[in-house]
């Protein structure tokens, strides 16, 4: 089910890389728990995802610049090294009773600072740890993996706050830094293409956007992933549909949190079953199409039950979505150019739901909860199709 697993780089990757996953996940629980209860505001919350998102647009284009001019492996260990520095200085300041929210502001824009520099470099590795005929089970072994972080990172920060506060959460996390920067050690040399022109920061940025500018395949999925998170993400309205649509409370609100990665692993396992898939461009459009059209049903549900399945089917369909896009901009992108690709790529993942969270708010106010989800749906499966017929080589692709 899972060959990517049997090359011994990648699964010494992996198991690097899951850890710090699951700690990750645990660590924003820990910081919005904290920081909540400083403040006792919600807007304080919104904050996060200004805080997370800044570093992107200020770092992202540079951090691909670097992810192609040095050593890729040598990034990620340094972008690590730091991350437990900064890890070890915040268990102090929360046992020293420092951890203030301008601390916490701080602290989450550093982290994802440092997220923004490395990852690029992270993501680039994979091509060179697998055989090319692994890449589309490599990449979904990835997603995987960090659904199931998203189910239980959470769960497991929730127990551990509850028991003994936030401060045993950011050692756990620095301690998955560790294993992390161990895990690199072992994975050991790995096989680099750089341009041996000599270009300046800039025209090297500009060459990035350029190639990317110049590949409809990857623009096209680019903008499909952005506008889909941006219009179509349900996510931040979840506890007024639990409070007062399905009228199922905390409870409840859990579940629907959990549903849609709960779809995702369950697709993604369902993926893996298969040994040889086609990447064919036609079932990214499908995907989300479908993604679009089951945001639809949730939004008009008012049964708790058929609102499960609705964002259970929403987690399944991204997920098959996000392994073949992955894949597909992983394969086509030249070696020394796919950290570039892959910071610009940052920009848009990354900027559709946390601009979506705004869009998702004001639009509630002004038309209804339930109709801004709806209309998010549908707006995703037009967005969908438009780039679907103005780049038809997205239906045609079928690489294997």
């Amino acid at each position: 089910m899972f060959p990517s697993l049997r090359h011994k780089k990648y699964r010494t990757y992996w198991i690097g890389s899951i850890f710090l996953q699951i700690t990750s996940e645990m660590l924003n629980v820990a910081i919005s728990w904290q920081l909540y209860q400083l403040t006792h505001s919600p807007f304080s919350l919104g904050l996060v995802g200004l805080a997370r998102f800044l570093p992107v647009l200020v770092f992202s284009l540079i951090s691909g610049h670097i992810s192609d001019k040095y050593s890729r492996r040598r990034v990620v260990v340094i972008s690590q090294m730091f991350q437990l520095f900064v890890s070890l200085f915040a268990v102090f300041a929360v046992w020293s009773g420092l951890a203030t929210p301008l601390f916490l502001y701080a602290l989450i824009f550093t982290n994802a600072t440092l997220m923004v520099f490395g990852n690029p470099s992270r993501q680039a590795l994979l091509p060179a740890l697998v055989p090319r005929e692994d890449y589309l089970n490599a990449i979904s072994v990835g997603q995987l993996s960090y659904q199931i972080a998203v189910v239980l990172g959470p769960s497991i920060a929730g127990f551990v706050i509850a028991a003994y506060g936030i401060a045993p959460v950011f050692v756990v996390h620095a301690a998955s830094i560790f294993i992390g920067l161990i895990c690199l050690y072992f994975v050991g040399a790995v096989p680099q293409e750089i341009q041996t022109q000599s270009h300046s920061g800039l025209q090297s940025i500009r060459d990035g956007l350029r190639f990317v500018k110049r590949s409809r395949l990857i623009w096209s999925t680019m903008f499909i992933d952005f506008f889909a998170t941006f219009f179509a993400s349900a996510m931040t309205l979840m506890p007024v549909f639990a409070s007062d649509i399905l009228h199922v409370g905390p409870q409840g609100l859990g579940f629907l949190y959990a549903a849609p990665s709960v779809g995702a692993v369950i697709a993604g396992l369902l993926f893996n079953t298969k040994r040889k898939i086609a990447l064919k461009g036609r079932t990214i459009v499908i995907a989300i199409i479908v993604y679009g059209l089951m945001t639809c049903v949730f939004g008009l549900s008012r049964n708790f039950a058929l609102s499960l399945v609705a964002m259970s089917l929403v987690g399944a369909a991204d997920m098959i979505s996000s392994i073949i896009r992955s894949t597909l901009r992983q394969i086509i992108t030249p070696d020394h150019i796919r950290g570039r690709m892959i910071s610009i790529n940052m920009i848009f993942y990354m900027g559709g739901p946390q601009l979506g969270e705004v869009e998702s708010g004001l639009s509630a106010i002004l038309i209804g909860t339930p109709a801004t989800v709806v209309v998010g749906g549908v707006a995703t499966i037009i967005a969908t199709i438009f780039f679907a017929l103005r780049v038809p080589e997205l239906i045609t692709f079928e690489g294997r």
